[in-house]
């Protein structure tokens, strides 16, 4: 930022309108040595996700846990013998909010980009072999571990940076190539294709077989899927949206089957076993007629019920729930 740059302290906000300090600013200077210290200090700023205004300015958007998180690297900055200034500010001149955003996504950009590559690049080095059993332990090994890059990098994408879709379908054909399907060439022509970044609708107060195929269609079939909830069972379809069980859906029971197998079934999905076993669970729990007989429904209904109800919202029912089909998921598997 050049000198013509003005910020503007939150205790002076009553001449912008009474505005929100938006951004914190770390303004640092620290001895020359210890060589380590620099370096540590330059890598604790990125793990933060901050962006460098100049050499020694660095940024993050205002909230309490970023606050706390220069908190703690200016006490340390200051234990080690710099000094640390920390400003909650208003950019007024110089640079604008909407610039300074752009900068957080490109660096996001960046991350996702090397997330994305090492996928695929593991991908084309193995996609036109048949997969061993110790290959495809050590390739669940790297899709957890690209996974939780993604988690991590996702943490500090603040400005929902453009990358995070294209390394999310990565991991994904990596994870379906690791459970044993086809290389993404090699999908069955009878497959139907994944829709991508799709608005998938269902009912409100979800449970079971919408938890279930909520996490089915974020993990196998629409990475990038994002959910709205409705209150009636009835929804008029929108542009690019997908409805799932509900009345008239796109996905929904058909007979006496639920909606996760028929989504197993309409994506072709349904050679994986262990999808396959969780299809009997959500049945036995969703229809309610024991068809399968599965040991585990009774138990998996409890977990359900206890979570959703201390879980207050849909969107934090299918987090919660998603997890608990992963966990399932890795249990079948082996």
């Amino acid at each position: 930022m050049d000198d013509s740059a003005v910020i503007l302290p939150q205790e002076a906000a009553s001449d912008a309108g009474q505005r929100r300090a938006r951004w914190l600013l770390l303004v640092h200077q620290i001895p020359p040595k210890p060589d380590y210290f620099r370096v540590k200090v330059r890598r604790r700023l990125a793990r933060l996700g901050a962006v460098a205004l100049k050499s020694t300015v660095y940024v993050l958007p205002w909230s309490p846990q970023t606050l706390e998180d220069f908190q703690w690297l200016r006490r340390e900055i200051v234990d080690e013998g710099g000094e640390a200034i920390l400003c909650e500010t208003l950019l007024v001149e110089g640079i604008t909010d909407a610039e300074l955003e752009e900068l957080f996504q490109k660096s996001r950009d960046v991350d996702y980009g090397e997330i994305a590559s090492d996928a695929a690049s593991m991908l084309t080095r193995i996609k036109k072999r048949k997969l061993g059993a110790d290959e495809r332990a050590e390739l669940e090994t790297a899709v957890a571990r690209l996974r939780r890059r993604l988690r991590e990098v996702s943490e500090l994408d603040f400005f929902g940076s453009a990358g995070r879709p294209g390394a999310e379908r990565e991991i994904a054909a990596l994870a379906l190539r690791a459970s044993g399907g086809p290389a993404p060439h090699l999908v069955s022509p009878d497959r139907a294709p994944a829709p991508h970044g799709a608005t998938w609708v269902t009912r409100r107060d979800v449970f079971v077989d919408r938890i279930a195929s909520a996490w089915l269609i974020r993990a196998f079939i629409d990475p990038s899927a994002e959910f709205l909830f409705v209150p009636g069972p009835a929804h008029r379809r929108a542009p690019g949206e997908i409805r799932f069980d509900m009345f008239e859906a796109e996905h929904t029971h058909v007979g006496d089957r639920c909606t996760f197998e028929m989504l197993l079934e309409h994506f072709a999905l349904n050679g994986d076993a262990a999808l396959g076993a969780i299809a009997e669970i959500v049945h036995d729990i969703d229809v309610k007629d024991a068809k399968f007989g599965r040991p585990e429904a009774a138990g998996i209904e409890q977990l359900l019920s206890g979570m959703v109800r201390t879980t207050p919202t849909d969107e934090a029912r299918l987090m919660a729930g998603g997890a608990i089909f992963a966990s399932l998921y890795e249990s079948f598997r082996e």
